[in-house]
């Protein structure tokens, strides 16, 4: 069992403590009631001493409660994320299993406002490599600018009090008519491109690839309609019947899901099932099943509940480096549009397609056990004469617990913009980088 586990089933003493004071009833009153010292009593309210079926069952009798209400407890996903939140505002977390154990309600309120915020983190800086990087947003904005620039050049001749012609005035007129239609239509185009409004199945959705994201978390990425040897359903028809995607989703989505029913067809779900828990190696899978390792590992990220990992994250790639397609693991995902860490297994494996890699990646502060990573790029589309093949990277990421003990360890980040490691050479920001540097000749440079 994990630490986070062994913490959450421990913790029945926090429960009783907090159902006691609840109740208005002293500590002594209650160890009389049960049989046991208050001395003893007090050891167990502070998690110092483990408590017997029987004796939780006097405790619940004691404090009219059912058993459950005292011994279940926040589990370990719960306590990893508060872990992570109190890290990511630089502060120790201290006794999140207490805090959960004896305030539950709280702790879902930490919970739910901490994925909130990291939502939003993600929105923002997804704006932000926008604003800086995208050309058919920049195409957009030199639109918006030249058709006001050009309205406003107009109008001033128009005020500016010289006699024109009728012809000239309908001259001018016409093309402020015209410019205006243009301004309207590239600020729409704008406005839809940055701000789509959300509903009530998600954050909002400001690409066709978070659309297409959003369609795969509505069906937690097993798709039974096109499992088995007769699909119940062509990846097109699918496609149509989803909602709330614009034209680029929708091309996007097909793409996908053809690809998911090719894999399916390749490994049946209770194949690749029974070869995991046989023997739960990606590699030795993709060997014993005559697959490429590429897509056991997208196939593992798409198993329903029972039959693989019990939990799994998926991130693919292009040779860019820009996330294509992305499963979260409790919460743990890789940002889109270039922030996330280079440090990880994913990009590493676009610079040696076809050689499978592995590690323990290390999250600083949050997820102290690590998250096993499995990782190789390949070739998606061959090349022509002088042309570059298209190659993608697909990585899976495991709860330790659910991966391989021995791998190599490697520390990794969130992204540059939220990584709290000093030191990291790999940082893309210069003034985070060491203060130690190289410069030409080899001699070292002080920052």
């Amino acid at each position: 069992m994990s630490r986070a586990g062994e913490a959450a089933t421990g913790l029945a003493g926090s429960r009783i403590r907090a159902r006691r004071l609840d109740a208005g009833m002293a500590q002594g009153d209650l160890a009389r009631r049960i049989g046991v010292s208050p001395s003893y009593l007090n050891l167990i309210e502070h998690n110092r001493r483990r408590i017997g079926g029987r004796l939780l069952n006097a405790i619940a009798r004691a404090l009219e409660l059912e058993v459950a209400q005292l011994s279940e407890g926040a589990d370990g996903a719960l306590l990893t994320r508060l872990a992570a939140a109190a890290a990511a505002q630089a502060r120790p977390p201290a006794a999140p299993e207490e805090f959960a154990g004896r305030f539950p309600d709280w702790a879902a309120v930490v919970d739910a406002q901490a994925r909130r915020i990291e939502t939003l983190e993600a929105q923002v800086a997804a704006l932000g490599d926008r604003l800086a990087h995208d050309p058919e947003l920049s195409a957009s904005l030199h639109q918006v600018i030249t058709s006001a620039t050009a309205i406003r050049s107009t109008a001033s001749i128009l005020a500016g009090g010289e006699a024109l012609d009728r012809d000239w005035q309908a001259r001018f007129h016409n093309n402020i008519h015209a410019e205006s239609l243009r301004l309207a239509d590239s600020s729409r185009r704008l406005a839809g491109y940055l701000e789509v409004p959300g509903d009530d199945h998600g954050p909002t959705a400001l690409s066709p690839h978070e659309q297409v994201e959003r369609f795969f978390e509505a069906a937690d990425h097993h798709l039974p309609a096109l499992e088995g040897e007769t699909p119940a359903m062509q990846p097109e028809e699918i496609a149509a019947e989803a909602p709330g995607l614009d034209a680029a989703a929708r091309r996007m989505l097909i793409h996908r899901l053809a690809q998911y029913r090719a894999d399916a067809v390749a490994l049946p779900s209770r194949a690749i099932g029974a070869a995991w828990s046989e023997t739960p190696d990606p590699l030795a899978i993709a060997a014993r099943l005559g697959q490429p390792l590429e897509r056991v590992l997208r196939r593992l990220a798409a198993l329903p509940a029972g039959l693989g990992p019990p939990r799994a994250g998926l991130a693919v790639c292009d040779a860019a480096g820009a996330i294509l397609h992305r499963r979260p693991l409790d919460g743990l995902t890789l940002p889109r549009g270039g922030a996330a860490c280079p440090l990880w297994p994913l990009f590493e494996a676009l610079s040696q397609p076809g050689r499978p890699l592995r590690a323990t990646a290390k999250l600083p502060g949050a997820r102290a056990e690590g998250v096993s990573c499995y990782a190789v790029a390949s070739i998606a589309a061959p090349a022509g004469w002088n042309a570059a093949p298209r190659i993608e990277a697909v990585m899976l990421m495991l709860p330790q617990e659910g991966g391989a003990h021995d791998l190599p360890e490697r520390a990794v980040g969130p992204g540059c913009r939220l990584c709290p490691r000093r030191g990291c050479a790999a940082r893309r920001e210069p003034s985070l980088l060491p203060r130690a540097v190289t410069g030409e000749g080899g001699q070292a440079l002080t920052g």
